[in-house]
């Protein structure tokens, strides 16, 4: 079981997204996926589930931590709504905005050994691996929003492997120079809080949030090649990543010979909105759903990118390889807002 956050500094780049369609094709592959939004946002529950079930549906990871937040008990079981028969979600919630307070005044008292604070602290993770452990999920996949808050570093210590997507502009490689010293802040600030923890009752997190490598998004390309305004960033990039992130000073010159570089994927703006619309993701669109000629060539450019990519990732985090034998590269979905199962 490993649990895998997507995460950037900054905004905009496709992160919920990625997610969304990594979850999918995990599935599709053969691996029983679990997905968590810690996002306040919410956006990947809203990709997800039709807003009837999201209004009717009481329980979240809010309130799944709440009793321990609130300090009228420990964290709450949370069977985790089902997607498909290989995927599951854990609902996100606007109300976990308000937890930002607590998380933050608990990060200096664990430094002091209080107990309580790491029974907060690993509250997220606890949640997930609950309902992880009753699917018996091989992966876990978080998303969070693009800052760097006490919300995000809880998730972050929760986490095995960082995947950090990247739009080739300058404003990305600023926040690989935010991104790269917090990780590395956090992750030996945990570490040190682990060897002085006297807890010994429930499971806390390693906090080993190793980074995996990085995704190129949303970049134009005219005959297999970026346009030159874009080319400028993306060559930039691997030099930054290694510099802030890996702390090492590898003299990489492009992302094409960089071993960090998972994948330079398109955006496929045109057939994103039919994707949303039908709630699927956009390797498994239709000519049903309004995907043929030009678009039914992307729909399968798009899924190869996605099948190479998930064997990438999953080859380099050791994840068994279990492929059912049915697969063909396309889902039946439930009708929005229909069979979903979970509390």
């Amino acid at each position: 079981m490993q649990f895998l956050i997507l995460f950037n500094n900054k905004g905009g780049v496709g992160k919920t997204t990625l997610v969304y369609h990594l979850a999918w094709m995990f599935s599709l592959r053969g691996y029983t996926v679990l997905t968590a939004d810690i996002d306040p946002q919410c956006n990947l529950t809203s990709a997800f589930l039709h807003e009837d079930v999201i209004e009717n549906n009481k329980y979240t990871l809010y309130t799944a931590i709440s009793p321990i937040i609130e300090g009228t008990g420990d964290i709450e079981v949370l069977p985790p709504l089902q997607i498909d028969n290989h995927l599951a979600l854990i609902p996100g919630d606007l109300r976990l905005s308000l937890v930002e307070d607590d998380f933050s005044l608990c990060w200096p008292r664990a430094g002091d050994g209080d107990e309580r604070s790491f029974r907060v602290l690993s509250s997220l993770y606890r949640v997930l691996l609950n309902s992880a452990q009753s699917i018996d999920a091989d992966i876990i996949f978080i998303d969070v929003g693009p800052n760097l808050g006490a919300l995000n570093r809880t998730a972050l210590i929760a986490s095995d492997y960082v995947i950090t997507p990247l739009a080739p502009d300058m404003y990305s490689l600023q926040g690989l120079d935010n991104l790269g010293p917090q990780l590395y802040k956090w992750r030996s600030g945990w570490e040190n809080r682990l060897h002085i923890c006297r807890l010994k009752d429930v499971p806390l997190p390693s906090g080993k949030m190793s980074p995996l490598g990085y995704l190129v998004m949303q970049h134009s390309e005219r005959a297999g090649r970026s346009t030159k305004s874009y080319r400028k960033w993306i060559d930039r990039i691997p030099a930054v990543f290694h510099q802030a992130v890996l702390r090492d000073e590898e003299p990489l010159k492009d992302s094409e010979h960089d071993p960090f570089c998972l994948a330079r994927l398109k955006h496929y703006r045109s057939l994103m909105p039919m994707a949303m619309e039908v709630r699927k993701p956009v390797f498994s669109l239709m000519p049903a759903d309004g995907a043929f000629g030009s678009h039914a060539e992307a729909v399968r450019n798009c899924k190869k990118d996605f099948e190479r990519l998930v064997d990438l990732i999953a080859d380099k985090i050791n994840l068994r390889e279990e492929q059912h034998p049915d697969y063909s590269g396309s889902m039946p979905l439930p009708e929005p807002g229909l069979e979903l199962e979970g509390r």
